[in-house]
């Protein structure tokens, strides 16, 4: 077999093959354009890749990672829509984040994630450190409903995303927030703000939803809040921040802290002291949980917060939707601006229960206001308090008269119990005996004071209340609703503070010397009695112990209101110097006396009945003395 060999043609012809491909080749290749172009496609398809991959993850789960404004094709949409199910419509359309609306009373965010108020600012005023008041803001408040689907789903609104739309017609300015399945299908929340109104109309009402809410599971609403600083004193106002409800037609309540259960309610309010955000329905509420946290640890270190809020509230389907009207409040707890609303908002002003409350609102509040119209809020209560002292002088009359006559009587009632002092029940019958002719009693003296507690206590809830003294001024208290300071401390004293309040000190001072008056009469007429405490002993104390404790108490107080006690005391002290001194004549009072005591007297029915027990007691005690 001949064998093959590699002659030159063939060589020739290998040579001639490999050129002819590495010219191919060679013309084949890119340009650098051409590779400049490849390059950037290659990148483009990346970045798509991720952002399709970032589109579908933000848009498909919860609104903790939802960011609006994406176009998405309509793989992506098929995708969104298998995820949030129907409501995926409002998250394809919804194009940003907020939805700015003002009126000339309040500054208005809402958020398109949720629906709800995200910032409420109050225009007209300021905090303690002449920053504005804000309700809502960084996000220190939520507003959702939370429901089941039929496909076994459970939805909470603050996560999804809502369409707005902005009208305005006149004065009134419509914000609708939807969260749409279609534009004929969908969940929303209708604001209405007015012109010169701290008062929006808000309602909650589904369309074409019937299908798509489960009506077997609860429909929660929850609203919670975080109440923002708004006073210099922080203990002060914290006294004074709660949550309040209107229930059963009519009454009001509050709970400082801690959870409830209420029924029966028409609005529930979170006070913050002077300021105040209230939910209102026109359809009762008929059961609702609430509860409240001190969020205050330490009151002598700066705090933002001072208490949090939250309130659960079942609603109810009306034929498988939602349909419920209410009302929003963001306001002051002023009671002229609550009580102009007519639906008892006012009781959100702590003026007092009974007797009390019904002296502020018809008596003070009118009184101040009155006062408070023509002149400056300081003098208004110097003024105010003189007009009460003067009204009352006539009760520190009679209860002067009274412990002069027990001061004329005392000879003789030392007389009598040094005369029967082994025969107590005889010494109080004619202590008693005498007591009645002479027309003087202990009690006398104590009914007038009494008089007055119902002042004292309603002026006590009426200064702390008066939203009309906030950031109001007088002599060196740059704001008669808190405290005033001449010096603060490089340290904290327990119960008093870091700092000195003048008016405080000075009614304590007055409070003295009017003590001291009043208790040296009291310890000239009071007798001692064997077994009985040393009520001089007592009264002693108190004259040094009440200034001391009022010193302590006012020291964090509102300034006005250790103004008022400070110009009461002191015009107390004037009206006891002058009745002492040039009304009441002790020896007229004394011939008075003795010419009573020769005139028989008719016991009243109160005094027979403790004389007859009195002797009833005194036979039985012979009796057993007797038998032994």
């Amino acid at each position: 077999m001949e064998e093959k060999k590699l002659d030159i043609n063939s060589i020739i012809g290998f040579v001639l093959i490999f050129g002819i491909l590495a010219y191919m080749l060679w013309q084949n290749q890119p340009t650098p354009e051409e590779l400049e172009a490849q390059e950037k496609a290659k990148q483009e398809q990346v970045e798509a890749e991720q952002k399709a991959k970032a589109q579908e993850q933000t848009l498909v789960t919860t609104a903790e990672d939802y960011t609006v404004g994406t176009s998405v094709d309509s793989l992506q949409q098929i995708q969104l829509k298998n995820k949030l199910g129907a409501f995926a419509y409002s998250a394809i359309h919804t194009s940003n984040e907020e939805t700015v609306v003002e009126s000339d009373l309040l500054a208005l965010k809402f958020s398109n994630k949720g629906g709800y108020l995200s910032e409420v600012k109050l225009k007209q005023f300021v905090d303690y450190d002449s920053i504005p008041i804000y309700m809502i803001k960084d996000k220190n408040a939520s507003f959702n409903i939370n429901f089941g689907t039929t496909d076994s789903r459970i939805l909470n609104t603050k996560d999804l995303p809502f369409i707005p739309t902005v009208t305005k017609t006149g004065d009134v300015t419509v914000i609708s927030m939807k969260l749409k399945v279609s534009e004929s299908q969908f969940l929303e929340y209708r604001y209405e703000l007015k012109q010169g109104d701290y008062m929006m109309g808000f309602a909650i009402r589904s369309q074409g939803l019937s299908h798509i809410i489960n009506s077997s599971q609860a429909i929660n609403l929850d609203w919670k809040l975080k109440g923002y600083r708004h006073a210099k004193s922080i203990s002060y106002e914290n006294r004074y921040t709660d949550i309040h409800y209107d229930y059963e037609d009519g009454k009001s309540d509050y709970t400082r802290d801690g959870e409830d259960d209420i029924e029966d309610v028409s609005w529930i309010g979170y006070k913050q002291h002077f300021f105040s955000s209230v939910l209102l329905t026109d359809t009762r509420f008929k059961n609702i949980k609430v509860k409240t946290e001190n969020l205050v640890q330490d009151e002598e270190i700066d705090t933002v917060y001072t208490k949090s809020f939250a309130t659960t509230i079942p609603l109810e389907l009306q034929g498988g939707e939602i349909n419920q009207s209410m009302d929003w409040y963001y306001g002051p707890s002023d009671f002229k601006v609550l009580n102009k609303y007519d639906r008892n908002l006012d009781e959100l002003v702590p003026f007092g229960w009974g007797l009390f409350g019904w002296i502020n609102r018809y008596i003070f509040m009118p009184l101040f206001g009155f006062l408070g119209g023509f002149m400056s809020y300081g003098i208004a209560i110097v003024v105010m308090t003189i007009l009460v002292k003067f009204l009352l002088s006539f009760v520190q009359y009679k209860q002067f008269l009274s412990q002069a006559k027990m001061k004329i009587l005392k000879p003789e009632l030392d007389a009598i119990r040094e005369k029967h002092k082994d025969n107590k029940m005889k010494a109080q019958q004619e202590t008693m005996a005498l007591q009645n002719k002479a027309g003087a009693s202990p009690m006398a003296g104590c009914l007038p004071a009494l008089i007055q507690l119902p002042v004292f206590y309603a002026l006590f809830q009426f200064f702390p209340s008066a939203f009309d003294l906030r950031q109001k001024s007088f002599l060196w208290a740059d704001d008669l609703s808190s405290y005033d300071v001449i010096a603060n401390l490089p340290f904290n004293i327990p119960f008093y503070g870091n700092h000195v309040s003048l008016f405080p000190i000075l009614a304590s001072v007055a409070i003295f010397f009017y003590m001291r008056l009043t208790t040296g009469q009291n310890m000239a007429t009071q007798p001692q009695q064997e077994g009985m405490p040393d009520m001089g002993k007592m009264m002693k104390y108190m004259m040094y112990f009440s200034p001391i404790m009022m010193l302590f108490f006012f020291n964090n107080y509102a300034s006005g209101l250790s103004l008022y006690y400070f110009i009461s005391n002191l015009i107390s002290i004037g009206i006891i110097l002058i009745i002492k001194n040039y009304i009441l004549d002790e020896d007229k009072i004394h011939a008075e006396m003795q010419e009573k005591k020769k005139k028989p007297k008719k016991q009243g029915r109160f005094q027979k009945k403790m004389a007859d027990m009195m002797e009833q007691a005194e036979k039985q005690k012979q009796a057993q003395q007797k038998r032994k």
